[in-house]
């Protein structure tokens, strides 16, 4: 297990009641919906705070600034996002396991889409708040997975590809239907696109690291 950058290990520690930490959840959820829809620079605080259901000093109680919820949006995201890496078995069947991981990440596009469209706006703004994380423990568990890989394919049990790439690939080819939702609804004429693109991806996947 990698050590946890300073940006993930930030956030409030001190205990809270059920109350305060139903508030602080109701916040959380209000402001994931208007930071995926606008973007931290369109986000407000007055926003937030409507679409909360809160007076704005309510929220400002719990959160004392617009940075502090996104900071604690992305701090919780980012764990989410690393966990699926972290279920990877370097002692299973590698391209069974490799699968496994597109098929979660696939189901996070379908579960979470406001999350990896705030991910997205983060990264194209240049990632200014979680850069320590990307270059920190999301570089050392990619490291490590590649590692992992090299090994597979020198062992014959997966058929020779850059490891950095074939993740930047998994990322891309999965959260575009989160990412890219109302193209892909709009093609698809609004229908669920995530049956066969579980099954498109399943076949792409497996021809291409089969040995």
């Amino acid at each position: 297990m990698t050590e946890k950058s300073a940006f993930l290990q930030e956030g409030d520690t001190a205990p809270q009641t059920r109350i305060q930490r139903a508030k602080r959840q109701q916040i959380l959820e209000a402001g994931l919906t208007v930071f995926s829809e606008a973007g931290f620079r369109g986000a407000t605080l007055d926003r937030i705070a409507t679409e909360a259901g809160l007076s704005k000093p309510n929220l400002l109680y719990y959160y004392p600034s617009k940075e502090a919820i996104y900071e604690a949006l992305l701090r919780d995201l980012l764990a989410t996002w690393l966990d699926p890496l972290q279920a990877i078995d370097p002692k299973g069947e590698p391209v069974e396991e490799i699968l496994a991981y597109v098929g979660r990440k696939l189901q996070m596009s379908r579960d979470f889409p406001r999350e990896s469209r705030l991910f997205a706006n983060e990264i194209v703004q240049g990632a200014p708040r979680i850069m320590p994380a990307l270059e920190g423990e999301l570089r050392d568990l990619v490291n490590t997975l590649a590692t992992v890989i090299k090994g597979w394919i020198a062992a014959g049990r997966m058929a020779p590809v850059d490891p950095h790439h074939l993740l930047f690939s998994v990322w891309s080819l999965t959260q575009h239907y989160a990412d890219f939702d109302v193209q892909v609804r709009a093609v698809l004429n609004d229908d669920d696109p995530f049956p066969g693109a579980e099954q498109h991806l399943d076949l792409l996947f497996r021809r291409l690291l089969t040995p």
